[in-house]
């Protein structure tokens, strides 16, 4: 059975990475913000849903809740997908592959663009922050969809699991309102390992970068809140399906190794899920028969299944680097930006994954962080905070990582597409040692309105 499930494994996320492709593919997830500081009434989200069907009529729902809402559009066209993500309290522009940075960015801001100036009409708003700044005045519910209503009845769960020695945190509806900016290129077989060993390795740098999910009135130090929602939840109990790695890998079978020690939580039978207490991947395949919870519209019943091969397609790992199905590395440790920097996020990637030797080679002989005693996983934690440790060194963090975005450019220098334009940002970031998570801290500390921070962030 060993056998047959690494084959499978082999075939869903490594031998899609063999096919050439250089496509870029994009997903932007935005808080929306009732400024009457009233909860988001869900029944003005779907009219902005109708009005932006009328208004691009190239989109057509390909997602109904079982209330008959719309909560995903699609563009059968171009793949552009404008959908809900957990909630009627996030939106997220999820943009079709394409070559270039440039294409995807005029669609996304047509489609922020109209959206947000529909929400306008009721004193609503969109902003690009990692976590709702108004989440308290929210009503945590689920789309109520399959695949949402379980995800919730997974996350709401923790309590099931009282002999694992792990502190969980008190936000299963986290996903409800925190917010990241997503990225998935084409790497290529022959690159996998050194991409996935070399982008582990800047995570920390990424922190100081991007950080932009500040919890307000609590853990106001940290500037990236978002990792410990991910860490601290039921998807953490097997950390291995969360966060970052801490092997380096060697070849493909290190990968497929890595693989086959995540765990499975989920399944679908006839087109309904079912959840299930988050078990090993090859544990499972071991056992005749598991018990778990399936929604049948009025609640929550139990039912047994039997594991089957096929299973491994609802293998879900949220890694800060994700192979998936599509032959794609999926990027996904970086926050919502503000909307007028989002694709800086993007460009970052793109750019050094067009470098990937010389990034390599680089951080490899990196002295100003590492070969400190920490590994990346621990720079990245210290790193989140609103104060760099004592024992960096600041001047010369700052010239590591306006070195690395000088690789990123010249990687997008060598595209010949003028798309380093997007860095720019970023390199604006190092010159003043701030990050928007750490703008925000200091804008609050210094008196600045909430309001006018959300306005700020969510300008085009």
């Amino acid at each position: 059975m060993e056998k047959i499930i690494r084959n499978k494994l082999y075939k869903e996320f490594i031998e899609p990475t063999k096919q050439r492709k250089n496509f870029i593919g994009i997903e932007i997830e935005v808080p929306i913000i009732n400024l009457n500081k009233k909860p988001v009434d869900f029944d003005i989200v779907h009219k902005i849903t109708d009005n932006f069907k009328k208004e691009f009529s190239d989109f057509s729902p390909n997602g109904i809740d079982y209330d008959g809402n719309t909560f995903s559009l699609k563009n059968p066209n171009n793949s552009d997908i404008v959908c809900y993500d957990c909630s009627y309290n996030n939106i997220e522009f999820a943009m079709g592959r394409e070559k270039d940075l440039f294409t995807i960015n005029n669609r996304f801001i047509e489609y922020y663009n109209y959206v947000k100036e529909e929400f306008e009409k009721y004193n609503y708003t969109l902003t690009g922050m990692g976590i709702n700044p108004y989440r308290r005045y929210n009503k945590e519910i689920p789309i109520p969809s399959e695949r949402y209503l379980m995800l919730y009845h997974h996350l709401k769960s923790f309590n099931k699991y009282n002999d694992i020695p792990m502190h969980f945190h008190n936000y299963p509806g986290y996903g409800m309102f925190s917010s990241a900016s997503q990225v998935q290129l084409d790497v290529h077989y022959n690159d996998l390992i050194k991409t996935i060993n070399t982008f582990t390795k800047i995570e920390p740098i990424k922190a100081i970068l991007f950080s932009n999910s500040v919890l307000m009135d609590e853990n106001k130090h940290l500037t990236c809140f978002r990792d410990a929602l991910w860490e601290y939840s039921t998807h953490g109990i097997n950390p291995h399906n969360i966060g970052m790695y801490d092997v380096d890998f060697e070849d493909i079978d290190d990968i497929l190794n890595y693989l086959e020690t995540l765990n499975i939580y989920c399944v679908m039978r006839d087109g309904a899920y079912i959840n299930f207490e988050t078990i090993n991947l090859l544990e499972y395949f071991n056992k005749d028969s598991i018990k778990g919870d399936i929604y049948d519209k009025k609640g929550y019943r139990q039912i047994e299944i039997k594991p089957n091969i096929n299973d491994i397609d609802y293998l879900r790992a949220f890694k800060f680097i994700n192979l998936t199905f599509r032959g794609t590395v999926e990027f996904r440790s970086v926050c919502t930006q503000p909307i007028s920097d989002t694709m800086s996020v993007a460009a970052f990637h793109l750019g050094l994954k067009e470098k990937i030797d010389e990034l390599h080679e680089f951080i490899s002989k990196d002295r100003v962080i590492f070969h400190k005693g920490y590994t990346a996983s621990e720079l990245r934690k210290l790193l989140i905070q609103d104060e760099i440790p004592s024992f960096i060194n600041k001047k010369k963090l700052c010239e590591l990582t306006n070195n690395i975005l000088n690789i990123a450019k010249d990687g997008l220098n060598k595209r010949g597409l003028g798309e380093e334009i997007f860095l720019k940002p970023l390199y604006n970031r190092v010159k003043y040692h701030t990050n928007p998570g750490k703008e925000m801290i200091k804008s609050l500390h210094d008196g600045i309105k909430i309001e006018k921070i959300i306005k700020d962030y969510g300008g085009v």
